[in-house]
């Protein structure tokens, strides 16, 4: 993607806390505070990532996945690599 990264993640809503569990199967895996109704869940996944990432919540934006717990996110950010996500996103 010429202006941004396309991440594919796998949400694990209702957890005790959000946050990154890791990379499985090319999967980036979080676990999300939020309930999966009304859309809370999603919203909490692309408020997590804009505050990781230092973005606008405008520059994320779920493109595929919305009522299923693998999703495909488009970050758009010219300026961010995916080692640049990998870094603030992975736990060290």
């Amino acid at each position: 993607m010429p202006h941004g990264v396309r991440l594919a993640v796998q949400i694990t809503p209702n957890a005790k806390r959000t946050e990154v569990v890791g990379v499985h199967d090319d999967v980036l895996k979080l676990k999300l505070q939020a309930q999966p109704i009304e859309g809370k869940a999603n919203e909490a996944l692309v408020r997590f990532l804009a505050d990781a990432l230092t973005l606008p919540r405008s520059a994320i934006t779920i493109t595929h996945g919305h009522t299923n717990k693998r999703k495909l996110i488009e970050v758009a950010a010219p300026a961010l690599t995916p080692d640049a996500v990998a870094l603030l996103l992975l736990p060290a």
